[in-house]
């Protein structure tokens, strides 16, 4: 073949390829035309609520072995657990971790006969109920039905036993709160000293027996036997067992308090506090005994209320004077946890959040001169996620670990508590530093879990690791492709690895944690008895986003009976809310409400869209003062990528649901994409996010309130309604105030708009309990399959 025949034969080979494509498309584009939306009939739709009611019943424990609940001895060497498989068989087993042994903690048949004989009572050995056990060699003490018993297990016969110490709360995790709770130093550290509130304003008086206090007196005010000496030029030492005033201008309704003591018992910081009360919100209860509602009331913070705020002074033991630090009022939070240097208590910081979310500094004061300097100052232009904040006070090397988004990530800095300086970031890249779990200052080690370090996995799937203050030496202690949960032992010697998918059966090993290497399997769950039963497999799937280049996640239900053939309805549920991600990452193996309406004839999806936490700072920065955006654009591009996926998925026909801020969101849907959302189901939603809770709002809609705020509320625009809307709140929500769903209703009315309304007696912050969870199955069968729901107040009340 010649040269140009070749080139020929090619070209006309390709444009034959293109043609066939182009052919297959085409009818694929047409036959998914041509495919009409599934309308089911009414004894279709009621047989469906039989089949829905059945495959709960069905599925219910059917997965085996799907997490191990360690019980370590008190030596840490070794543990127990206890496996429920069919049938509710039990069977208990025993770890050597160092020897590398997994077996039967006892012969479970030969345990019961033993166990029956001490007890007078005959024992089933394969449903055994043990709840504590502690081994010995060749023996094991255990307690079954609230009785103790030691147990040979060189010739199984046990005895009653004394009964176990009381359960210890152990659960091999570590976590702490950025915001320590305060609390009053009443008595200085060396004893001598006693600091307190009297009228308002502040004395110190030695630490005596000899004189007296009142029981009553507190860091607010109280009864204190007293000297009141004139001031003079010295502190209490020059007054012997008198109590020296420190201040004058303190008042009941604008006292000093929250006082703290320097390590050395030189000094005491605290506030000139001018406290603010909140404004309560009411509800009426309709539900209790008698012929009246009951009205209740509670104090809450909205936005835009004032706070408390904190005046800093520094009382020095050894002169009677106040020094007022020059530093900025705290207005926003209660008095700091200070931390005080370890080798020189002349000086100490605290944190500072500012309200509205867009600084933070760590500030540091020199008690001698009441000066005050910054140390560390963050400040963005958009947020900073005030709860995810990290710091951890080195005072040894006068070092602080803290965590910043600023390079666009979650990560972990070393910084210098004396200057403020960022010596080195410990962990960077395009992922996400997700909890800190422990820091070990003398290995200067910190132990933490992140996501979206795995090229090509779900980037919301945790992982643990540990790294070195110094960025090194990163080790990954989860590496199986998946979502984990680890749980250390008390030593922190082994941990126990639990990870799956939401298709993937959990599977559990144990592994030694300096090297994170495995050293067994402990358990594979076994999910053959729920696929028997019909049930699909949740499917996790992923499509692009706003700006054509990110990856949205999500997971998609259908019916157990599904059928290709047909285009199934679409419901989307729905929680928009910043603090985190909603979206299921371990294994699905039970009978969820998603898969309980998907049973109905719906294909149920649930998505996590930008504006939410977890992944970059710039996909989480859509929701500032934006949360009406709620990620819909997102959402609605990906449920057009799984239609064009899979034709069964019907785009004319899509409803949300949601509770709380879903609940919000789920409205928004109708208000403000009516187009694309046809029905919807809001529970107890915070539809204006001026009568919502303060300190979540202001995090995400910032301070000061703005025009925005009235601009995206659901209360406002309620004039735009379309689609088929059921609202649903409990009377006795004290999360969110009631009264934001009956704002929403009375702008409904004068808009003349059609709407459905269910509040239910007694119930508090809920997506309407069982009943309302009925009536949001019946609403969606009635709107997007066109089909009158069960009259259960007929023949059909079993549905």
């Amino acid at each position: 073949m010649k040269k140009n025949d070749f080139a020929a034969y090619k070209l006309y080979g390709m444009i034959y390829r293109r043609i066939i494509i182009l052919f297959l498309l085409l009818t694929a584009g047409f036959s998914a035309l041509a495919q009409e939306p599934w309308n089911p009939s009414r004894e279709e739709v009621l047989e469906r609520y039989r089949r829905a009611a059945v495959m709960e019943e069905a599925v219910r424990n059917t997965v085996f072995s799907a997490a191990v609940q360690p019980h370590w001895q008190a030596d840490g060497s070794s543990f127990w657990y206890r496996n429920v498989l069919k049938d509710s068989v039990m069977e208990y087993i025993y770890v050597q971790p160092s020897a590398g042994r997994r077996g039967p903690a006892f012969d479970h048949a030969r345990m019961a006969e033993a166990l029956g004989r001490a007890s007078g009572r005959e024992m089933d050995s394969r449903r055994l109920s043990i709840q504590r056990m502690e081994f010995a060699k060749n023996s094991v003490k255990l307690q079954t039905d609230g009785k103790c018993y030691r147990c040979d297990l060189a010739n199984y016969t046990c005895a009653p036993a004394d009964s176990f110490p009381a359960a210890g709360n152990f659960r091999g995790r570590y976590g702490r709160s950025r915001w320590r709770g305060f609390s009053t130093d009443r008595t200085s550290p060396d004893k001598k000293w006693m600091a307190f509130i009297k009228d308002g304003n502040v004395f110190i008086r030695p630490a005596g027996e000899d004189v007296s206090i009142n029981s009553a007196a507190s860091s607010a005010g109280g009864n204190v036997s007293i000297n009141n000496a004139a001031p003079s030029a010295g502190g209490p030492a020059d007054k012997g067992t008198a109590a020296v005033q420190y201040t004058s201008n303190g008042t009941p309704e604008k006292p000093y308090g929250a006082l703290a003591w320097s390590p050395d018992s030189r000094y005491v910081v605290g506030y000139h506090i001018n406290p603010v009360e909140d404004s309560a919100v009411y509800y009426i209860l309709t539900s209790q005994d008698g012929t009246r509602g009951q009205l209740r009331s509670h104090p809450y913070k909205q936005p835009g209320d004032p706070f408390s705020t904190y005046e800093m002074y520094i009382f020095p033991v050894d002169r009677q004077d106040a020094l007022k630090v020059d530093t900025d009022v705290i207005d926003f939070f209660d008095a700091p946890y200070l931390h005080w240097r370890e080798k020189d208590a002349r000086y100490f910081t605290y944190e500072k959040v500012d309200r509205g979310h867009q600084r933070f500094r760590i500030i540091e004061v020199d008690t001698e001169t009441a000066t005050a300097k910054t140390l560390l100052d963050e400040q963005t232009n958009t947020f900073i996620y005030e709860s995810r904040i990290f710091t951890e006070y080195l005072p040894a090397t006068n070092e602080i670990i803290w965590t910043s988004e600023k390079d666009g990530w979650r990560h972990l800095y070393l910084v210098d508590g004396i200057t403020g300086a960022i010596k080195h970031p410990i962990t960077k890249g395009p992922w996400v530093v997700r909890q800190i779990d422990s820091v070990d200052a003398k290995k200067r080690e910190i132990w933490f879990r992140a996501s979206g370090m795995h090229a090509g996995e779900d980037p919301y799937f945790l992982h643990y690791y540990r790294i070195g203050f110094d960025g090194k030496d990163l080790v990954e202690l989860t590496p199986e492709k998946g979502h984990h949960t680890a749980v250390f032992s008390p030593d922190k010697k082994y941990y126990i690895d639990t990870y799956s998918q939401v298709d993937v059966p959990p599977v559990t090993t144990l592994r030694s944690t300096r090297s994170g290497k495995k050293i067994m399997e402990l358990e594979k769950a076994d999910a053959t008895a729920f696929f028997a039963t019909g049930m699909r497999p949740v499917e996790s799937f992923t499509a692009k986003g706003r700006d054509g280049k990110t990856d949205i996640w999500g997971i998609v239900c259908r019916p157990s009976d599904f059928d290709p053939a047909k285009r199934y309805p679409v419901i989307e549920n729905i929680y928009a809310g910043p603090q985190d991600a909603f979206v299921p990452k371990s294994f699905m193996g039970s009978f969820s409400e998603m898969q309980s309406m998907a049973e109905l004839g719906f294909i149920v999806v649930q998505i996590d869209g930008m504006g939410t936490a977890n992944r970059s700072k710039a996909f989480h920065d859509v929701c500032w003062k934006n949360l009406a955006d709620a990620g819909f654009p997102d959402r609605i591009l990906w449920i057009r990528a799984l239609a064009e996926k899979y034709p069964y998925v019907d785009t004319t026909r899509v409803g949300l649901y949601g509770t709380s801020a879903g609940g919000q969101n789920a409205l928004g849907g109708l208000l403000f994409h009516p187009d694309f959302y046809k029905a919807a189901v809001s529970s107890c939603g915070c539809h204006d996010n001026r009568v919502d809770k303060q300190w979540w709002n202001e995090q995400w809609m910032g301070y000061p309130l703005g025009k925005h705020y009235e601009e995206q509320s659901n209360v406002t625009n309620a004039d735009k309604l379309r689609g088929d809307l059921l609202l649903i709140v409990g009377e006795a929500d004290t999360n969110v105030p009631p009264e934001s769903t009956y704002r929403v209703i009375n702008a409904l009315i004068r808009a003349g708009k059609s709407f459905d309304f269910l509040p239910v007696p007694g119930l508090g912050h809920s997506d309407g309990g069982p009943y309302g969870r009925l009536k949001k199955r019946d609403f969606f069968v009635k709107h997007l399959l066109g089909v009158d729901p069960p009259d259960r107040n007929n023949a059909e009340n079993k549905l």
